[in-house]
């Protein structure tokens, strides 16, 4: 039996919701095998961030090292990778190693507001790592400080998108939970030709606790199953919105998200599906 397998680069959340503990789980849901690289431990629950314990260079360096001489990957997603040092030694090992499907969530800041990203990362960020990326997936926020500009509307989010195409990666998606809308979030994709957008019902919920990583891990297993980027980024869409309606609704703060909900939507479609097929209604499944 061959597996798609799918490599987290990223810090580790005690608290389960977010950094590689996302990430596994989303690849888990969507059946691809995953493996991680951890940057950074972090003390943090639904409250917030207590500590970030950064890893050493040899220490990321030889973790990259054990995947890519033995493993392998169909595709790795980066979280946060804290320091200039660290994402310039990640972007010389995805070159050494030959891994094309790179998604890259430029994670900056955690919910609660601490720094999860040293300044003197971002140029690193912008001329070392993204040039390697297949897709880059910024909110709002972090597309203004990796662009420069400040987003106030769809042509800004456009001009942003350009801006780090124009970086060198292959396509950009700028996430849109930090939008003005009340009804809905809009996600704009771009490919350095045509722009598309992924629109969800907005839910009213303080926990999102992990959101952006568990949506760029969900475009990475597509993408290491071999969907295209468009297909992955719309599962992706589907996948986060499951998580965030049936939430947990744990901790004392902002909670994390549900990562079984879509499988578990899923399986009950089929199982519905399966029922009514044994009777005598003609049911096709979507």
């Amino acid at each position: 039996m061959k597996i798609s397998k799918a490599l987290t680069i990223a810090g580790s959340d005690s608290g389960g919701g977010a950094g590689i503990q996302a990430d596994i789980k989303t690849f888990q849901e969507l059946q691809v095998y995953g493996m991680s690289v951890i940057t950074a431990i972090t003390a943090q629950n639904t409250l917030g961030v207590q500590g970030i314990y950064p890893l050493s260079l040899e220490a990321v360096v030889q973790q990259i090292d054990s995947i890519g001489s033995d493993l392998g990957t169909d595709a790795v997603k980066t979280g946060m990778l804290f320091s200039g040092e660290i994402i310039r030694a990640v972007a010389g090992k995805v070159k050494q190693y030959g891994w094309v499907n790179l998604v890259i969530d430029p994670v900056m800041v955690a919910k609660g507001g601490a720094s999860l990203l040293q300044q003197e990362a971002v140029e690193a960020m912008r001329n070392d790592l993204i040039p390697l990326a297949r897709v880059v997936t910024p909110n709002i926020p972090e597309a203004e400080v990796l662009a420069g500009i400040k987003i106030a509307n769809t042509d800004d989010r456009k001009k942003a998108a350009e801006i780090i195409c124009g970086m060198g990666a292959s396509h950009v998606v700028i996430k849109g939970g930090h939008d003005a809308d009340e009804m809905h979030s809009t996600d704009l994709y771009y490919d350095g030709t045509v722009f598309l957008e992924f629109t969800g019902t907005r839910v009213e919920t303080k926990h999102t606790h992990g959101t952006g990583c568990t949506f760029s891990a969900a475009i990475a297993a597509e993408i290491a199953r071999g969907s295209d980027v468009p297909e992955a980024i719309r599962l992706a869409k589907r996948f986060i919105q499951a998580a965030i309606e049936d939430s947990l609704e744990i901790g004392g703060g902002h909670g994390p998200t549900n990562h079984g909900a879509y499988r578990a939507r899923r399986e009950g479609r089929d199982q519905a599906v399966r029922i009514l097929k044994g009777g005598d209604i003609d049911v096709e499944s979507n």
